[in-house]
């Protein structure tokens, strides 16, 4: 190949223009610096939103796969702390299908009268008096609950069920519920029918374009049919690109002591979780926020 024919190829101009603040790119998922071709997004660009944006489309309409999501909780070890029948109960709201679900966000909130009657018979068979009742729901996207419901529990249980590293944990778990086309407020249900204390719902969050598998967990004390988004404590983006595992299971089970200690959730509750290391930051100074 000539010099002359390798300079022009060094040298051609290509149809995109780049944006300087791409670099950004590697601090975020947000869609910074795409620069341009033409007066246009670039085509890769384009095709990754298209994508995203199917990805949303799927994870709202996808079903849950209750079968393989009940062989994964079954490999949780709640026997030590659960009542004798630790089995998954499986519920349903009163939204009877998906297109239900998504046009009537008030059946998604209580549950269908087969499911009262189920939860309704193991109280009084059990006469239970729970510490916790935990509530995975698909909500808006399965797919989140598939893929971080077990891993997190997983990561939760040290903190609740007595084991070598936390031996004296005492927390009375209600069996595990698995409940389909349901919402957050869907917890307060279950938990008012079961007795417990409070309620954890594990939920499918909104579909974002960037994250269409992230799960939301919502604390409630003393949940009863009727109560606002102001009696609950919130922890969101529980994913792999998002909150950890870990992480998210040291802020619930700090947010679950103090809720048991101060009887209360919600607006009422701060989450000072933090709050250690922040002074440990102050003290080495290594938090540029303070120093």
């Amino acid at each position: 190949m000539s010099e002359k024919k390798k300079s022009l190829q060094q040298h051609q101009v290509t149809p995109v223009t780049e944006n300087p603040w791409h670099k950004l790119n590697d601090f975020t998922d947000a869609r910074i610096g795409l620069g341009r071709a033409g007066v246009s997004v670039p085509t890769k660009h384009l095709l990754a939103f298209q994508l995203a944006h199917a990805q949303a489309i799927d994870a709202v309409h996808s079903t849950l796969n209750i079968e393989k999501l009940t062989t994964d909780l079954n490999k949780l070890d709640w026997a030590q702390a659960c009542a004798p029948d630790c089995a998954p109960l499986i519920l349903h709201s009163r939204a009877k299908d998906r297109a239900t679900y998504l046009q009537r966000p008030d059946y998604g909130r209580l549950l269908n009268p087969e499911s009262a009657k189920k939860l309704d018979e193991h109280r009084v068979q059990n006469t239970p008096q729970y510490d916790l009742a935990i509530v995975v729901v698909d909500g808006l996207s399965s797919l989140a609950v598939e893929q971080n419901t077990l891993p997190f529990l997983q990561a939760l249980q040290t903190y609740l069920v007595p084991n070598s590293v936390h031996p004296d944990n005492t927390w009375k778990l209600a069996p595990l519920c698995i409940l389909e086309q349901g919402r957050v407020a869907i917890g307060d249900d279950v938990c008012e029918r079961l007795h417990a204390s409070c309620v954890l719902v594990l939920v499918g969050e909104r579909p974002g374009l960037s994250s269409p598998d992230s799960l939301g967990l919502y604390l409630t004390w003393g949940g009863k049919v009727g109560l606002t988004d102001a009696y609950r404590n919130c922890i969101s983006n529980i994913r792999p690109a998002g909150l950890s595992y870990q992480e998210a299971a040291r802020k619930a089970f700090y947010l679950l002591n103090e809720a048991h200690q101060l009887k209360l959730s919600g607006v009422n509750l701060k989450d000072r979780s933090d709050d250690d290391l922040i002074n440990q930051d102050r003290t080495t100074k290594n938090n540029f926020l303070i120093a």
